[in-house]
């Protein structure tokens, strides 16, 4: 009989997280679930038959210790999400510091550390997977998201990064880039009426994540359309940032 393959999930107690454990649960996994609302874990663990870690994946030393006590049980881990992360539509010239470090130590460091904690369990369990989910606005940056913004290109670029350097150790990295999405953080009530149509829910974002893990997909953005806007941005600028600069503040 085959071992079961461990999953360990972050940012699980809403949105994407809870579909994809889900999902990956569905398949046969026995998904960890990590987050920092309790509760919501507990009532996830027992739908999927899972087990819950309270953690919050800003804090380096809380991270180290949940990674330690879950290699304990499970040394191998075949797959890592890294999908913990926060909503920020602040500026950089007068929005509130501490949100503006907070997403940068959630969205891009959480990954980071979760990745140190548990790459042991990751090499053991070799061919393994993981799942960094990171965001269009990692590729496109401008108002009312820049701090936001600036954190998910950090993720991005450490995505990029392992993904090259685990492609030896057989731990493959799947770049997950969503769109807009409507979620619990992010429900999209700002945006135009005319965009509302191209928004997309946590559903659509985990079946991509298992179809990403099953086919081997690498780097990915969704829906596919978005794609060209990094390189757009990249290729002209001068131009977005007069666009961005025309755009009414959202509220």
């Amino acid at each position: 009989m085959s071992e079961q393959r461990v999953a360990v999930v972050t940012g699980a107690s809403s949105g994407f997280g809870v579909e994809i454990a889900r999902r990956l649960a569905a398949r046969g996994d026995l998904c960890v679930l990590i987050a920092r609302r309790a509760d919501r874990l507990e009532e996830l663990a027992a739908e999927i038959g899972g087990e819950a870690e309270p953690c919050d994946v800003s804090d380096l030393a809380a991270v180290e210790a949940v990674a330690a006590r879950v290699l304990e049980r499970h040394p191998r881990i075949g797959v890592l999400v890294n999908n913990a992360g926060i909503p920020g539509r602040t500026s950089f010239l007068d929005g509130d510091p501490e949100v503006v470090e907070r997403l940068i130590r959630i969205n891009y460091l959480g990954s980071v550390w979760c990745l140190r904690g548990f790459y042991p369990g990751l090499l053991a369990a070799a061919p393994s997977d993981v799942v960094n989910i990171v965001s269009v606005s990692g590729v496109v940056a401008g108002p009312p998201s820049g701090p936001y913004s600036a954190s998910k290109h950090a993720q991005l670029a450490f995505s990029r990064t392992v993904a090259a350097e685990l492609r030896s150790k057989r731990i493959r990295v799947h770049t997950v880039k969503p769109g807009f999405a409507r979620t619990e953080g992010f429900p999209q009530d700002w945006l135009p009426r005319w965009v509302q149509p191209i928004v997309i829910g946590p559903d659509d974002v985990a079946d991509h994540v298992l179809r990403s893990l099953e086919h081997g997909h690498g780097e990915t953005t969704v829906p596919r359309f978005y794609g060209p806007l990094g390189a757009l941005q990249d290729m002209l600028p001068n131009v977005f940032t007069r666009v961005l600069g025309r755009a009414p503040k959202a509220p």
